[in-house]
């Protein structure tokens, strides 16, 4: 039994939730997003919430079709963002019109432009990734710490707020040993 998937989905006001067969669609303040549910799946809306039951004995998507809405809700009502930061000697990124432009050792400049209901800010070294879609905030962030992942001698390169990388020693250190 999934203790996820047990748990009913609580819709806080403002929100709008609408299921037809195995479609839900959410309407908040950000935004609407809309998820097709599996068909093993069962959705019951009462009131002021959300019951996610099995129509089958297969209960391998019960947890994950409850998180997805309840991620959907949260998305329509707070948001997501994910926050990322640049090292390394002359890298940096900045913002023209609402496309991303990194600079990071290449002979060229890397322009990434944003998907229908992202928004990019750059603050010094540090960017923000925010939309309303967890799924396509994290992919995009992904994306971008793509273009020059962290190299673990020096550690320059794009990881998210709080990565920590796990440094190599160099040649030197190695020989001298």
């Amino acid at each position: 039994m999934s203790r996820v998937g047990k748990k009913p989905i609580i819709i806080p006001a403002g929100v709008e939730v609408k299921i037809t067969n195995n479609l839900v669609e959410v309407k908040g303040p950000k935004g609407e997003l809309s998820q097709q549910i599996r068909p093993e799946i069962g959705l019951e809306a009462k009131e002021n919430e959300i019951i996610v039951s099995l129509k089958t004995e297969d209960n391998a998507y019960w947890g994950l079709s409850r998180s997805l809405i309840a991620n959907m809700i949260e998305g329509v009502t707070q948001g997501y963002e994910k926050k990322l930061e640049i090292e390394g000697l002359g890298y940096k990124a900045a913002i023209e019109g609402e496309t991303l432009v990194l600079n990071v050792g290449f002979s060229h400049q890397v322009k990434i432009a944003p998907p229908k209901g992202i928004k990019f800010t750059v603050e010094k070294s540090a960017m923000t990734v925010a939309g309303i879609d967890k799924k396509l905030v994290g992919q995009i962030a992904a994306n971008i710490r793509k273009v020059r992942p962290p190299e673990p001698y020096k550690g320059k390169g794009i990881k998210y707020a709080g990565e920590i990388i796990k440094r190599k020693a160099g040649k030197k250190a190695v020989a001298a040993g």
